[in-house]
């Protein structure tokens, strides 16, 4: 199950139609997937907007520091690179961190949904990013054919190991670079954390609006 060269290319796009076609399930479906979790409670809605915050939060930790070792030039290509195998940093317990990161912020960003809203965006999202994990795995085996078929068998692909499977190679992570790279899923983190405490959905919506133009830096076009 491979993605094409096309969906790679433009991945950000068609990841972000799976939100729209989630969110856009109200149109069918008008029940909230968090009210249906804990009912029109006041607190338990904000229980269940916290615990979306927190999601978001591990996303965008685990995808900066997946950018720290890969780079953000690499992450935000339209092409493929499988020109180096990167083992560091987060690579040692998973090999795929960032669509992680990706997969959570999804689930996270799905809890304000309605109910059909969640499943097509979460069911939606792990076939596209699988889809995209064999491309990405299949030039990766044609590139570097032995050593990454020994650190496929070590790392699993997307649940993390409790442990490094391989050990460090003594790269040096560059935050910088890094923390820019990923300053849309920070201001998603900021803005969904922000809607959790005050219930306000307009400052929710102008962080949104700030994260997509934070997507901009270190984006390589071609």
């Amino acid at each position: 199950m491979r993605a094409t060269l096309f969906e790679f290319r433009h991945r950000f796009w068609l990841i972000a139609g799976i939100f729209a076609a989630g969110f856009a399930s109200y149109v069918l479906d008008h029940h909230n997937v968090a009210d249906a979790l804990v009912g029109r409670r006041p607190g338990g809605v904000r229980m269940a907007l916290a615990a979306a915050a927190l999601l978001v939060v591990a996303a965008a930790a685990l995808r900066t520091w997946a950018s720290a070792f890969l780079r953000t030039s690499v992450v935000k290509d339209t092409t493929i690179h499988a020109d180096r195998l990167v083992a560091d940093g987060p690579y040692r317990y998973v090999r795929n961190p960032l669509y992680l990161g990706t997969f959570l912020l999804t689930v996270a960003f799905a809890v304000l949904a309605s109910r059909l809203g969640f499943v097509v965006m979460v069911g939606g999202m792990l076939v596209f990013l699988l889809r995209l994990i064999g491309r990405e795995e299949y030039e990766l085996s044609q590139a570097q054919s032995e050593s990454y078929a020994a650190y496929r068998a070590a790392v699993p692909a997307l649940v993390p190991a409790l442990g490094p499977r391989v050990p460090a190679s003594g790269a040096r992570p560059a935050w910088g670079q890094a923390l820019a790279g990923e300053l849309m899923m920070w201001a998603f983190a900021l803005g969904t954390a922000w809607f959790a405490a005050t219930l306000d959905q307009r400052v929710f919506y102008v962080f949104l609006i700030l994260g997509f133009v934070g997507y901009l830096p270190g984006k390589r076009r071609r």
